[in-house]
């Protein structure tokens, strides 16, 4: 059984989930963060000094943070070897786009793009900033689909760890309200992600309770 700290509409929360449901692991899962609170909390602190969600603990071992660490963790124990192969070669190209998307995707999304829209006051938004921002994170999205019609993953044929780090984001990037340029491999392959059960159930997830006004 693998215990879970952090909210349900935490992104990084969400790209753990996605990843625990893909490989079907048992779970229970703590809602910490946020609006619930508890990141601040001497217990919590003990297992995360930095106070940042997620945080697990994997059959009463040690306590695991940093989202991208635990998602390698899961996926060297748990995960088929099309998701984390074992071949040293094979699992540096995954590995090479999982850390592309968190680096130059999720940082480039998530606070210059989500934080402005959804949480931050109607009148307190730079639109310009935004759009700055959105010149950024387009350039890469770009690439990245280039890189999915290609091979129609993102590190290549099949659905891998890179998939998490990078598709956990595109719920939330397809349905606020920004202007989109088309990316058709992307648009189709965000359309097949929300096919798979574990993307509906643990990324597709209202982030109403985030929003200020």
């Amino acid at each position: 059984m693998i215990e879970i700290w952090g909210r349900k509409t935490s992104s990084n929360v969400q790209a753990l989930m996605w990843c625990i449901g893909e490989i079907g692991l048992p779970f229970v899962r703590y809602d910490i963060g946020h609006r619930y609170g508890g990141n601040d909390t001497a217990a919590f602190l003990a297992m995360n000094p930095n106070g940042t969600v997620p945080v697990i603990r994997d059959d009463k071992g040690a306590p695991l943070w940093e989202t991208g660490a635990i998602l390698r963790y899961l996926a060297g124990r748990y995960g088929a070897l099309d998701f984390w192969p074992a071949e040293h070669q094979a699992r540096a190209q995954v590995d090479k786009w999982a850390e592309w998307a968190k680096i130059n995707v999720a940082l480039n999304f998530t606070a210059p793009v989500f934080w402005r829209v959804v949480r931050t006051a109607a009148g307190e938004r730079d639109a310009q900033a935004i759009d700055q921002a959105l010149v950024r994170l387009h350039h890469y999205l770009a690439l990245a689909d280039a890189q999915i019609a290609h091979e129609g993953y993102l590190a290549g044929r099949a659905f891998t760890l890179a998939d998490i780090q990078f598709g956990h984001l595109l719920y939330r990037y397809f349905t606020i309200a920004i202007d989109r340029p088309v990316f058709p491999a992307i648009a189709q392959y965000y359309q097949r992600l929300t096919q798979r059960p574990a993307f509906a159930e643990h990324v597709m997830v209202s982030y109403d309770e985030l929003r200020i006004p």
